[in-house]
Parts: C-alpha cells; structure tokens; sequence
C-alpha cells in the first residue's frame, strides 16, 4: 500500500530526499509521472489508465507535503521500511487504506518507475 502523510504535517521536508522513487512533493507543487524516473512521453498507469508521464499534474496538497500514490512502493526493492516514515519526526507518514498493495505489486510499480 501507498504511504500518506498525514495533515499533522510540520512541512519540515526530512521526507522529501529520503523517497528513492521522487514520489513526494511539497505543498502546492505541480508533479509528473517522469520526475526523477524512467517514465516518459504516454505511458499506461498501474490501473490501466494511459497518461502522459511529463505532463505537469496538479498538486494534491497545497497545505503539507503530499506522496503520489501511484510512485509510492513503500520503498520496497530499495530499503527495509519505508524511508519517509522512519525519518518523519511527528510521525504523520502512514500506510494509505485507499491505496493498499501487495509486495509483488509495490516491486512490479518499482520496476516500472525505474524501468527495470
């Protein structure tokens, strides 16, 4: 499953170079799919949906820093534990229920990210 943070966000930005897949932003800061992957030009989503991974998107936050559900794999093929919520000191980086995936779909999402 995704990661979220939570609104008890403090905007203290120790998250945001901690995510390996740049699946976290700031507050109000547009986003694509091809920030700091491999994706690039149309590509197909996860749930089947065909996007353009460099257009800009609009942020899902403009109040806290925000995680894009769709780049997030809880750093799974790159770390033990999700980085954001091990360096998060008010703990508002938890598991999404609206977003819950298994470990071979997480891995897979990593794959494609980084085009493995």
């Amino acid at each position: 499953m995704a990661i979220i943070i939570t609104d008890e966000c403090i905007n203290c930005d120790a998250c945001l170079t901690e995510c390996p897949n740049n699946a976290i932003y700031e507050p109000d800061q547009e986003w694509a799919y091809s920030d700091e992957t491999a994706l690039s030009g149309t590509i197909t989503l996860p749930n089947g949906e065909e996007v353009d991974a460099d257009e800009m998107n609009e942020p899902i936050s403009d109040e806290f820093y925000f995680i894009v559900p769709d780049k997030c794999t809880e750093c799974k093929g790159f770390h033990d534990e999700p980085q954001c919520a091990s360096v998060c000191p008010v703990d508002c980086c938890i598991p999404d229920e609206n977003h819950v995936e298994d470990e071979a779909t997480l891995l897979n999402k990593k794959a494609w990210l980084h085009a493995e």
